[in-house]
């Protein structure tokens, strides 16, 4: 570990990789340093990269690529134990599929697609980040989150986790947006999509987290029923989480 608190992290062969350290949880205790990563995806790492994770001493990866996304970038860190959490990319298809029917794309409709990905988050893919609660309970840490971009499942995932650690509202949507800053966009990604819906795509933006949280509200009453029913997070749950993550 480095020998102070650390963001972000610039690597050469990996965007927005990000520790979830530092924020003000529950009852005012920050949540620890050097316990949760998030990152986009770890298959085109180099050796100092390597060298540079290596010091964090992680031992897990949670990987919530679809099966091409993963079999074309392999975790390149072979020492930690890769958990494979599979939630499908539609976004591109979705814009594709309105293409076909003769209607050129804007950045609206990029938008529409990408709320319309973060409901789904809630109403489809669940039992995913269910999965994950139960693993972030257990003795996994260090760790990191992924995706292939490392913004939107990801940064779905890591919003319930700061939530379910009593981090404000505010500062979870900041933490979010750090994507915007971060991420180095692929240009040859979706490249048959127009530049400015390609934009859209390689960003985020806090409607796309509110299209998810109004999904959870319609479906669950509540964040705290979501948090209950839908990931299995009770209050002795929450509170052993709390305890492994937040500085005592």
């Amino acid at each position: 570990m480095p020998d102070f608190p650390v963001r972000h992290f610039d690597l050469a062969g990996a965007s927005n990789f990000r520790d979830l350290g530092g924020y003000p949880g529950r009852d005012g205790r920050m949540v620890r340093w050097g316990q949760i990563f998030r990152s986009n995806h770890l298959g085109h790492l180099t050796k100092a990269d390597i060298e540079v994770l290596r010091g964090l001493s992680l031992k897990s990866a949670f990987d919530f690529r679809g099966t091409e996304e993963r079999a074309a970038a392999i975790c390149a860190l072979e020492e930690i134990t890769v958990h494979s959490l599979p939630i499908e990319p539609t976004v591109v298809a979705s814009l594709r599929a309105r293409r076909a029917n003769g209607t050129p794309l804007s950045p609206a409709d990029g938008l529409e697609v990408m709320r319309d990905s973060y409901r789904n988050y809630v109403r489809k893919n669940t039992p995913r980040f269910r999965v994950l609660f139960a693993h972030l309970l257990g003795d996994h840490a260090p760790l990191v989150i992924h995706c292939t971009a490392g913004k939107d499942r990801t940064g779905f995932a890591c919003a319930l986790i700061l939530h379910a650690l009593g981090v404000a509202e505010d500062v979870i949507a900041e933490d979010y947006l750090l994507t915007n800053r971060f991420y180095r966009r692929d240009p040859s990604a979706s490249n048959d999509l127009p530049d400015d819906v390609r934009q859209v795509l390689g960003s985020v933006e806090t409607s796309f987290l509110g299209a998810a949280f109004d999904t959870i509200c319609a479906d669950y009453g509540d964040l705290g029923g979501y948090l209950s029913d839908g990931l299995g997070l009770g209050a002795d749950e929450r509170a052993r989480l709390q305890a492994r993550y937040l500085e005592s």
